[in-house]
């Protein structure tokens, strides 16, 4: 190997080695606990909401997030379905803001499809996130506006029943999901990976139309600065209640 060479393979490793050793991951602890709820009124249309509160430090130590969403949902058919909604997102103070809290408003779209086995269900989104968050000046204090960005989310999630009652009152299925989030807009540098949920839990049908999610959840997280990420382990337990007023009718 020639001189240059070497000084130039020197050069690559030291810079690789730097731009490791820069890099630092935060370990956090969380619990997130919801309730989630798809009512179809017609035929064609419908609606969501679906409400989350979040707990952080060593899982249940302090508030960490509320978020609440709702909108009309219209059904091209019984297994794929067209979401336009608002979220509204309030994130409780946290170190290095100690004096406030900082609230988002969140248009969204989404088109969610299922695919029906004999052995398992699938089921997917793709989501579309306009996000406004409040500005903060002098690390402390609200200032007027918003800082924008869009977010797009690609999410899926495979029920495999694990009794013979199977999607049945009593059944009980194994999950496994995964949400993967990317940034984009004017104000994304270095962080167009936002982040990567993974889930496993298992899910207990608790009557026809509701359902109890329990299980262990990662989440990956590359933070605006761009060497700087969050691992955090989650407790995830999820409501899901599902209604037709169809039948009802």
């Amino acid at each position: 190997m020639r001189k240059n060479d070497c000084f130039c393979l020197l050069f690559f490793l030291a810079g690789f080695h730097s731009a490791s050793a820069q890099k630092t991951v935060t370990t956090e602890k969380q619990a997130w606990f919801a309730v989630l709820n798809q009512t179809r009124l017609t035929n064609k249309w419908g609606f969501w909401f679906d409400t989350h509160l979040r707990l952080k430090d060593h899982f249940v130590g302090d508030a960490s997030q509320f978020i609440i969403r709702a909108g009309p949902t219209f059904y091209l058919g019984n297994d794929v379905r067209l979401t336009a909604a608002y979220a509204y997102v309030h994130t409780f103070p946290a170190p290095g803001h100690a004096n406030i809290a900082l609230p988002e408003h969140r248009p969204w779209q989404q088109v969610q499809w299922f695919m029906r086995g004999q052995k398992a269900l699938l089921m997917q989104w793709v989501r579309l996130e306009e996000r406004f968050r409040r500005k903060i000046r002098n690390d402390n204090e609200l200032d007027e506006g918003y800082n924008f960005n869009w977010r797009i989310r690609y999410n899926v999630a495979l029920f495999v029943p694990l009794t013979k009652k199977r999607f049945e009152p009593g059944g009980l299925q194994f999950l496994l999901n995964d949400e993967l989030m990317i940034n984009f807009g004017k104000k994304i540098t270095y962080n167009h990976f936002d982040q990567n949920r993974f889930f496993a839990g298992l899910v207990y049908q608790v009557n026809k139309h509701a359902q109890l999610h329990a299980g262990y959840m990662n989440l990956y997280q590359q933070l605006p600065a761009g060497n700087s990420f969050r691992n955090q382990h989650t407790v995830r337990v999820f409501y899901f209640h599902n209604f037709d007023w169809r039948k009802t009718r």
